[in-house]
């Protein structure tokens, strides 16, 4: 076939460069070749263990790493932790979520600096779904750029100082009766940093939408539990909306929106939005026709555009809006889009916006 004169022919795209680790041998050879279905993705390289892992990592510098939680010669967030000092490179968790144990391992290992988690299939997986689930993670990860991690290269990051303790707040005298969050790629460090700062007298109650995979909500809510002041529980459809003064997160449920709706709160197997279900606009605008300028919406690092709409409704409809910034997101799609809106009263670094729920709880609907 000929070419225009001066045309060059175009290069072949780079493949995706994966490395596999995961001490079973019948797991790799799965990840392996669902991987190596897609003309796009090369795998470099297997790990049977921690050691061979750390290893392979620094010798192959491959753009993605799926990484099994429990190995010996180190475990999976013994990795994450060398790798993100050492040689940062993006880490899919492909983990087990039936084992408690592990299932917390793996969100301390999304703390350490892993992108994302991914179950391990099972028997009942058939069709390729679970391949296809594998390969969409993979590339999405591979494209995230991730930092340099340095809290174990020298030694532990000291503890934050205490944050200073809210008064309690009789349940009339809160202006905010529910704050909104939702978050995605990201999200579970993001969250807990956020919501770190909080005392457990933190008298506005927050409703949350995480984009995680449904197996793994038990065990975030547990993780998440552990990590901050305020009680952790999975929403239930009709309980009463908290009121003011009594604190708590509630965490949508896997596969079911939820929504505020009459004083109550709501689950619902309404259509996806963005491809996701439960959604952060589904929660936004709930929130914005039913509790107006008593409401604080709040949205965190993610992939895409969820949230972004739900966050601009509550903004006109009289709400407090808060957005994460680009430097402490690990993907800043969710809040870019929000922003570009026009959609957010102010942009805050992750560390920041617990200090201002803690400001905004004691205002009466006033920006501190």
């Amino acid at each position: 076939m000929s070419r225009a004169p001066g045309a060059e022919p175009r290069a072949p795209a780079r493949k995706i460069r994966v490395l596999v680790a995961d001490d079973s041998r019948t797991v790799r050879r799965r990840i392996v070749a669902a991987l190596e279905v897609d003309p796009e993705i090369e795998v470099v390289g297997e790990a049977a263990d921690g050691e061979a892992a750390i290893a392979l990592c620094e010798q192959l510098r491959p753009d993605a790493i799926t990484l099994d939680m429990m190995m010996p010669r180190r475990s999976g967030l013994a990795v994450t932790e060398h790798v993100m000092a050492y040689c940062p490179t993006p880490i899919l968790i492909v983990s087990s979520s039936v084992e408690r144990g592990e299932a917390l391992g793996t969100f301390d290992a999304l703390s350490a600096g892993a992108v994302d988690v991914l179950d391990k299939p099972s028997a009942a997986d058939e069709g390729g779904a679970w391949d296809r689930r594998l390969v969409t993670a993979v590339k999405l990860v591979a494209r995230i750029k991730v930092i340099t991690h340095l809290r174990r290269k020298l030694r532990p990051a000291p503890p934050l100082p205490p944050a200073e303790p809210a008064r309690a707040a009789p349940a009339g005298e809160a202006w905010y009766r529910a704050i909104a969050m939702g978050a995605s790629t990201g999200g579970p460090t993001a969250v807990a940093d956020a919501l770190g700062p909080l005392p457990a007298s933190f008298p506005v109650p927050i409703l949350l939408v995480l984009h995680i995979g449904a197996p793994f909500a038990p065990a975030f809510a547990a993780w998440l539990a552990g990590r901050i002041s305020l009680p952790v529980s999975i929403a239930a459809d009709g309980e009463p909306l908290p009121r003011p003064g009594q604190p708590g997160v509630r965490l949508a449920m896997p596969d079911r929106h939820l929504v505020v709706r009459q004083g109550q709160l709501r689950l619902t197997a309404g259509p996806e939005r963005h491809s996701c279900r439960p959604s952060v606009d589904v929660l936004f605008e709930s929130v914005a026709g039913e509790l107006g300028d008593r409401a604080i919406g709040c949205l965190l690092t993610g992939m895409g555009r969820d949230g972004a709409e739900g966050l601009l409704a509550m903004k006109r409809a009289g709400a407090m809006t808060l957005a994460q910034d680009e430097s402490s997101s690990v993907v800043f799609g969710m809040p870019r889009e929000a922003i570009a809106r026009g959609a957010a009263h102010q942009i805050l670094s992750v560390g920041a916006i617990g200090p201002t729920l803690l400001a905004l709880s004691r205002s009466r609907g006033e920006s501190p």
